[in-house]
């Protein structure tokens, strides 16, 4: 990646027709999903905070200034604008930006920070992660009782059953529904704009929400609730960082094409259409997005909005499967199994338990707040909360990568840093009336990560204080009385230069050694594919003993006999049918002065006995592996 800044190399100037019109309406329907289901419920909520004394026009005007000036800060600048510019080779995300700011860090102990803070903001990432299925969904079906009284009683039946559905369906992909998405999306944006500028019409004084003075004359009317409104408006947000952390799969340009020439305006006309039909009827205030439909289509357009969240949901669930194989290939989270879901997509991931324990989530969350009203008050929170992460590492990231002096990086990143905390302190407030919710998931999510971290070094470092530095053991070997035996062995080991205490309990029991040997050890790197010389290497350290080191990016999918294969052609003699796996199967006792907590130690065996086998993760064929038993106190 170059480190000239952004503004020096700018991407060459190409009409929006030159853009490839799959990849545009791929985008729609992966990338815009979430904010693009936002209409169902933000102006509603924002409406509730004001409503109680009477709706005034003044004040819908004030809520919709600042819905769109949210939109064109947060989103059009700070995302679109900026952060896309801050890829981690050609990827994006919360871990990818993390993995760009280390890399440019100076300080083990920046480093570290750096890495607190991309944690927490994955861990708020997948609590939003939760809440989003739950929200979208009831917000949809919530419309049968705007058609009817009497489907109320089917809300939370049929919301269950969706959510069911949507979560059973993922094992087989999606791949072949992924098609139907983009038209979908394309469908939803048309009728949700041609709705808005029907309204937009009838009462055209709405456009003058557009002036940011409204939304400051809001804020001056009504002191503490236009602070606690804004927990509201930053609904019409949640999504933004899609647009960052699907940029690999869609590219830069049809992305910030897509937001700037059709879901944007979409959106605006929306929005500003739910507020005239308010201005005019202010009994329509709660719900204005199904209201601002004839009666007659309602049941038509529930079914649409239905499809719509299901979308959006499918594509925070898909982004939370990449996210969860992003930390096992950082060593945040442990090894889980990772099933690639299309033959050639390689984000298209399933991960089982992580799909398990979102569906049961998301079903709590529905049962418990029963609808969407309610829990727009547990929205928000994490949502705000990854902003004011991403803002963070953004900040390092133009700084020291781009080299922007640091007044520039001060002005900008400080300006986004304000709205976003202004944003995360009205969402804050509303912490006992659900924003606990997002905060607890989070935050355990948080506690996953930093225990299994903080487990996996002292393993590692006991376990090197207990080896053989692998320089002693080859200098010893050619007067040793080892008898060596035909075939390959492949011993894993977590440091190159010690001996793995695998081949050491092997010679202790069976005191025979292959006549070919591999030392392999498996890196995991900052990037998201390892390329040339990080990927793959290996040397000749004694005869018939090679130490190989092979490279994993955060995108890549482990395969160790396939990457072995690949280094033939650097003189390694790997023949598959006559190699065998050592691995060390670890049991961990609690030592006489424990270095974790009590809980933290429960936990901690707690993922290492549900973390699936190396055999599976590393994909090595079963039969073809020895497992020898290591105990180790921590």
């Amino acid at each position: 990646m170059s480190e000239a800044s952004p503004e020096a190399s700018p991407e060459p100037p190409k009409p929006i027709e030159a853009l490839k019109l799959a990849a545009i309406i791929g985008a729609l329907g992966v990338v815009y999903g979430d904010i693009g289901t936002s209409p169902l419920y933000a102006l509603q909520a924002c409406l509730g905070y004001v409503s109680k004394g009477g709706l005034k026009p003044e004040d819908v005007l004030g809520l919709l200034s600042l819905i769109f000036w949210a939109l064109i800060i947060t989103v059009t600048l700070k995302y679109v604008t900026f952060v896309m510019r801050a890829d981690n080779d050609g990827e994006g995300g919360i871990l990818a930006l993390m993995a760009l700011a280390q890399r440019v860090a100076r300080t083990d102990k920046i480093r570290y920070t750096l890495m607190i803070v991309g944690i927490v903001g994955a861990g708020l990432f997948l609590g939003d992660g939760v809440i989003t299925p739950a929200i979208s969904v009831l917000s949809a079906v919530e419309g049968l009782s705007v058609a009817s009284p009497d489907f109320s009683r089917f809300v939370l039946p049929i919301s269950v059953a969706i959510i069911i559905g949507l979560f059973l369906a993922q094992r087989s992909g999606t791949g072949a529904v992924g098609k139907l998405f983009g038209p979908i999306m394309v469908l939803w944006f048309l009728v949700i704009a041609g709705f808005g500028l029907y309204h937009i019409v009838l009462n055209p004084r709405v456009l003058i929400a557009l002036i940011p003075g409204q939304g400051i004359r809001f804020i001056y009317r009504h002191d503490l609730l236009a602070f606690l409104a804004l927990g509201a408006v930053v609904l019409a947000v949640t999504g933004a960082e899609a647009l960052y952390a699907d940029m690999s799969h869609f590219g830069r340009r049809p992305i910030r094409a897509t937001w700037r020439f059709f879901v944007l305006p979409a959106l605006v006309l929306n929005y500003f259409g739910q507020g005239a039909l308010v201005i005019a009827n202010p009994q329509t205030a709660d719900n204005p997005f199904y209201l601002l439909m004839p009666h007659e289509i309602l049941i038509p357009m529930v079914v649409l909005a239905t499809i719509a969240t299901v979308i959006a949901s499918q594509a925070v669930i898909s982004g939370a499967f990449t996210l969860g194989s992003q930390c096992v290939q950082l060593g945040l989270l442990p090894r889980m199994e990772i099933r690639h879901t299309s033959k050639t997509e390689e984000g298209q991931v399933y991960v089982p338990q992580m799909n398990a324990a979102l569906m049961i989530g998301v079903l709590i969350l529905v049962l418990g707040f029963r609808s969407s009203n309610a829990l727009a008050s547990a929205y928000g929170i994490a949502v705000t909360g990854t902003f004011l992460c991403t803002n963070v590492l953004s900040a390092l990231v133009f700084h020291r990568h781009f080299n922007w002096p640091l007044w520039k990086t001060s002005l900008v990143w400080g300006a986004f840093f304000l709205v976003d905390l202004a944003f995360f302190g009205a969402n804050i407030l509303k912490i006992f009336e659900g924003g606990w919710v997002p905060l607890a998931i989070g935050f355990s999510i948080v506690l996953l990560m930093t225990t299994w971290r903080r487990g996996r070094s002292l393993l590692f470092a006991r376990w090197q204080q207990d080896s053989l530095p692998l320089a002693s053991f080859l200098g010893r070997l050619p007067q040793s009385r080892i008898v060596r035996v035909p075939g390959i062995a492949v011993f894993l080991t977590g440091n190159p230069e010690y001996t793995p205490a695998s081949l050491l309990h092997n010679l202790k029991h069976n005191k025979v050694l292959h006549e070919t040997v591999f030392f392999v050890t498996v890196r995991n790197l900052d990037v998201p594919t390892a390329m040339g010389d990080d990927r793959m290497k290996c040397e000749e350290l004694a005869p018939g003993i090679y130490r190989v080191r092979i490279g994993y990016g955060f995108m890549d999918t482990p395969n160790l006999p396939r990457s072995l294969e690949m280094m033939r052609d650097q003189g390694l003699p790997f023949n598959p049918m006559q190699t065998s796996y050592f691995l060390g199967r670890e049991t961990i006792v609690a030592a006489t002065v424990p270095k974790l907590g009590f809980i933290r130690r429960a936990v901690f065996l707690f993922m290492l006995r549900n973390a699936i086998s190396a055999t599976e993760f590393f994909q090595i064929p079963s039969d073809r592996v020895v497992e020898l038993g290591v105990r180790v106190a921590i």
